[in-house]
């Protein structure tokens, strides 16, 4: 058995009237502050989005990447080559992989699940490739990444009762061989890697009590639920996340992953969900949606022709500089890939601000009043 010990967490605050809390995670590229929100760095970048502006003006502490697409491109021998995926992005702060089970088991039709692992076709030429968990944390080790996920099968949300429990069995089982493989191999770049295993059960609160209780079991440095978002009702995943978290360890940080809308965020930390991604800031701004903290905005919608106040309409910029709403209106009528950048930053610069906020009123003992107030305006539509 693997000797998990690389990743610190300290609680720092806990909220007097819901479950939220915050705190710090330690790794070997430096300390994550909690609540977190991580860009999506699918493929070695964060959409439309300069490194110096990842850091500087969204102040991003970790980003993901991702092991199935960087399996495929650039490969992992360019990425050994370089060093390591924080020496061949530049980025020298915390990073974490994703496993590649959601875009593996999202090729329906072009994909074969077995128990020793998947078959799947290449996106990009049809290629064929076999992943089983232990070559997952080869790739893993090769990538690099400070936080890496554990092999795991996400059955969709609308999964019926039978299959996903036979699903969990593999899941299960996959996570043991994950945690045996990692026991047998070694960091490669001179830092530590920490493994994050998967809750999954789609919506069934007896499969997702026997996997949280499977996965607390393990004394790993984290832990992550998966499989939500994905079809079901924002009820049935907020029901499915306090099931989880009352079983899950206190002193071990919850990683929610895929989620979400600024709302489903301030709700998971409500239930006492630490670390979030989604590309739901880059994909939503490349499609002229900006997100502030009155609620979103349609920048396609002619309304903002000849409106020259800031992005926020009270003013507040989430970056060091702003643009005014009928100046991205007109990038985005032109098609200048510049509206695709500054939406993709301000939106990201938003989520973070979002989570810090969140942080700062954890720890002055009123997060729940400030949610409340909060969720109302994030709900409207400008």
């Amino acid at each position: 058995m693997i000797k998990f010990k690389d990743l610190t967490f300290t609680v720092e605050h806990n909220d007097p009237k819901t479950n939220a809390r915050s705190g710090l995670i330690h790794t070997d590229h430096g300390d994550i502050r909690t609540p977190i929100f991580m860009p999506v760095g699918t493929q070695a970048t964060v959409k439309g989005v300069h490194l110096h502006e990842l850091k500087d003006d969204i102040k991003a502490q970790i980003i993901l990447g991702n092991t199935y697409h960087l399996y495929l491109r650039p490969g992992l021998e360019i990425i050994e080559a370089a060093g390591g995926l924080h020496k061949f992005n530049g980025f020298d702060r915390p990073m974490l992989t994703d496993s590649g089970g959601f875009q593996v088991f999202s090729l329906a039709g072009i994909r074969k699940i077995k128990e020793e692992g998947v078959e799947f076709r290449s996106h990009i030429d049809g290629s064929k490739h076999f992943f089983t968990p232990e070559k997952v944390m080869d790739i893993e080790r090769s990538i690099g990444a400070d936080i890496i996920m554990a092999f795991d099968e996400c059955p969709p949300g609308t999964s019926d009762y039978n299959y996903s429990k036979k699903s969990l069995g593999l899941t299960e089982r996959w996570l043991d061989r994950c945690i045996q493989r990692l026991s047998e191999t070694e960091p490669k770049y001179g830092y530590s890697q920490s493994l994050f295993p998967i809750v999954q059960g789609c919506t069934y609160k007896d499969l997702r009590t026997r996997a949280a209780e499977n996965v607390a079991s393990k004394g790993a440095d984290g832990n992550a639920i998966g499989g939500l978002a994905v079809g079901e009702p924002t009820e049935v995943m907020y029901e499915m996340i306090e099931v989880v978290n009352a079983i899950l360890p206190k002193d071990k940080p919850r990683y929610l992953m895929g989620v979400g809308t600024p709302i489903n965020i301030l709700e998971a930390i409500e239930r006492g969900v630490d670390m979030f991604d989604c590309v739901m800031p880059t994909r939503n701004g490349r499609n002229a949606q900006i997100f502030t903290k009155h609620g979103t905005i349609n920048l396609r919608n002619k309304k903002w022709e000849m409106d020259f106040s800031p992005l926020d309409e009270d003013g507040t910029s989430y970056v060091d500089h702003t643009y005014s709403k009928a100046y991205v209106h007109h990038l985005f009528k032109a098609e200048e890939l510049l509206a695709l950048q500054i939406a993709s930053i301000h939106n990201l610069a938003f989520y973070l601000w979002l989570v810090g906020e969140a942080r700062n009123h954890i720890e002055a003992g009123d997060f729940a009043l400030w949610k409340a107030k909060m969720c109302e305006e994030l709900g409207r539509r400008i």
